[in-house]
């Protein structure tokens, strides 16, 4: 059986509801969002700063090493405190720094799902875990079923859903890239690529917990 299983995902594939219902078929531990309060905790930046940040800090660390400047920890409301020396890493670092730790920190805890934050690179390279056990997932769909999906549990407005859509899968593919020097959604990457729309979210799921169960 797969112990340790993630989760990349395009977005509006239905990712986050197919690792979801896998965990909840094979008895194991989510992670998504959970992960954000967890790198609060562990960063010193306030969750709300994390949550809009996360995957548009590629950018930010960028401008920071062509000014040749570094951040400082941020205050209660999630904001840069300043700027400061060569001693400390670049905010982009800081925070993905504490998301790797909190990956590490749940799958050293034991077997679990988690979805997206590079976690398939970071426990591909985590000594503390056994590779034989690790399943990194890849979810992309067609763009129509991306926005229908977008539309109907994001919220998205239909007029510019695709636009939106583009400019979020960019910029996950961009953090990734950063962060990985890999290509993110390329298929040398990952144990299983799929297209949730062929059977569906819930009976992807289903097919991708099965596999994962008997591997």
């Amino acid at each position: 059986m797969k112990k340790y299983i993630t989760i990349s995902r395009e977005y509006g594939s239905g990712g986050h509801t197919i690792g979801k219902l896998m965990a909840e078929k094979l008895g194991l531990p989510f992670y998504d969002k959970e992960i954000i309060d967890m790198t609060a905790e562990k960063s010193g930046f306030h969750p709300n700063f994390i949550k809009n940040n996360e995957q548009s800090l590629s950018s930010t660390w960028l401008y920071n090493v062509f000014l040749g400047t570094n951040y400082t920890t941020a205050n209660t409301n999630g904001f840069s405190a300043g700027l400061t020396g060569p001693g400390n890493l670049p905010l982009v670092d800081q925070v993905f720094n504490a998301q790797r730790e909190v990956i590490i920190s749940l799958a050293k805890k034991g077997p679990c799902v988690i979805v997206g934050r590079c976690s398939d690179y970071i426990l591909r390279h985590c000594e503390e875990i056994n590779k034989d056990e690790l399943l990194n997932i890849f979810v992309y769909a067609p763009m129509p079923m991306k926005i229908e999906r977008s539309v109907k549990y994001k919220g998205l407005d239909p007029s510019n859903a695709e636009k939106e859509i583009r400019l979020i899968d960019k910029r996950r593919a961009n953090h990734y890239n950063m962060f990985t020097e890999r290509t993110w959604g390329k298929r040398d990457h990952y144990d299983i690529l799929v297209d949730s729309s062929l059977l569906g979210v819930e009976k992807t799921a289903e097919v991708l917990a099965d596999i994962a169960s008997k591997a």
